[in-house]
């Protein structure tokens, strides 16, 4: 039992620190909208009607990067996340001349990849390669920073000077 124990504990520091060096993402989209309406009249009458409104997208869009992309975490926490994601949906065109643009942001706030797609699978699947090349980057440039002294940490006059 004993043993069982121990491997148990192994695996899930091991993996505990495999999801630690995966990089945070943070899913947003732009509000889109879709608008759609009718008119129509005769001699004896006339009509119209119209429907619409907020199309938001991130729930989808976070379910297609669990499915598409397992090398990131989502997180819903734009400041704890190494990358911004932003997907425009273009809302109120034909079903074959939508777009998908997709944004990836680093936490520099650099834009590292920007294009239009016709399927939101793409979009992410564009967003997952850009986040991919761009992680190993930004592991060295962490590594290699200085570390920086916490501001909020007192200095006492007097004291090893």
């Amino acid at each position: 039992m004993k043993i069982v124990l121990a491997i148990v504990a192994i695996l899930g520091s091991a993996l505990a620190l495999w999801s630690a060096d995966k990089p945070r993402v943070f899913v947003t989209d732009s509000k889109s909208w879709e608008i759609s309406s009718g008119v129509g009249g005769s001699a004896d009458g006339f009509g119209g009607a119209g429907k619409g409104g907020a199309r938001p997208q991130t729930a989808e869009i976070i379910k297609t990067f669990g499915e598409r992309c397992p090398g990131v975490i989502i997180n819903n926490k734009q400041e704890r996340a190494d990358y911004v994601v932003l997907l425009d949906h273009e809302g109120g065109k034909e079903g074959i001349s939508r777009d998908n643009k997709v944004v990836v942001f680093n936490k520099d706030g650099d834009s590292i990849m920007s294009r239009s797609t016709r399927l939101l699978g793409n979009a992410v699947k564009d967003a997952c390669g850009a986040i991919a090349s761009d992680w190993p980057k930004q592991v060295v440039k962490a590594a290699n920073a200085p570390e920086k002294k916490n501001s909020l940490t007192p200095v006492v006059a007097g004291k090893n000077e």
